[in-house]
């Protein structure tokens, strides 16, 4: 039997008295679109933290092709909510700093980026500084340098969100384009009509707990109904609680995710040498 990609076995996340999640257990193959489906508070970007090793839950584990997925970063990408990227860079030194962090020869990078900046309309762009660029364009400029290394599964917090209708319908045509190629990515978001047209698999969260988890005819067919939205909200009856990441201060989880995306940790020559540029962070 295959080793799954991502095993996630009896997983629960607490923030001092409040749990974020509660006994998660997941398992996800390759080559699949896979939507994470909830309200704000639900739990879905504390497990995406946790997935991408940031965190780790306070029970259970997370194993990425059977091992520890805090050994196998290099094998993920990120693209969190908020972009954090370096302003007085150009787009393409921001990717690139962050391929050469993971050992990403310049050259292998480049082609790689190239190949998606084409379909992203972005390439024209990638010379110019992420100062001024709009939501759209930083978005984009985050979905390459999430894939500059040639990661196996890319985790998407909202991807879309902000975005005009151009744009985040182009973000969804390579998170297509990317699952034709045999990727694997997790896809977050609020929007259950965004999920049923790009994700094969849908996993409803809420208030920390898996509701269901099947593709959209799956899901219909377990709770009666004929559309996905009465599907969702026989499923999410409960009242929906607070968001229960604001139990941990929003500048600490900040850090955690710019740690992932530059692989550095304080007091590291790299970290020193770039914690000094300004970073935007999509306010």
């Amino acid at each position: 039997m295959n080793t799954p990609l991502l095993s996630i076995s009896g997983v629960a996340k607490r923030f001092g008295e409040v749990e974020a999640l509660t006994h998660v257990d997941l398992t996800i193959n390759s080559g699949q679109v896979i939507g994470l489906v909830g309200g704000n508070g639900a739990g879905k970007t504390t497990l995406l933290r946790l997935i991408a090793g940031v965190m780790e839950p306070t029970v259970g584990t997370i194993l990425f092709e059977g091992k520890q997925v805090s050994t196998m970063r290099s094998k993920l990408g990120v693209v969190p909510e908020s972009t954090g990227l370096y302003s007085r860079l150009t787009a393409w030194e921001n990717i690139r700093y962050h391929s050469r962090m993971y050992g990403i020869p310049d050259d292998i990078a480049w082609n790689r980026v190239s190949h998606f900046a084409k379909r992203l309309e972005l390439t024209e762009s990638l010379s110019r500084h992420t100062k001024g660029f709009s939501r759209g364009m930083r978005q984009k400029t985050a979905l390459l340098r999430a894939l500059a290394h040639g990661p196996d599964i890319l985790l998407l917090d909202e991807p879309t969100a902000g975005l005009d209708v151009t744009s985040a319908r182009t973000v969804r045509s390579l998170v297509g384009q990317l699952r034709d190629e045999g990727g694997t990515v997790i896809y977050s978001t609020h929007h259950l009509a965004e999920a049923q047209q790009v994700c094969d698999r849908i996993i409803i969260v809420h208030n920390g707990t898996i509701r269901a988890d099947g593709s959209p005819e799956e899901l219909l067919e377990l709770t009666g109904q004929e559309n996905l939205e009465e599907a969702y909200v026989s499923l999410t009856s409960d009242k929906s609680r607070a968001r229960a990441e604001d139990a941990a201060k929003d500048g600490k989880m900040s850090k955690w995710w710019r740690r992932f995306l530059t692989g550095s940790t304080p007091g590291d020559k790299y970290s020193s040498r770039m914690t000094s540029m300004e970073v935007d962070d999509d306010e």
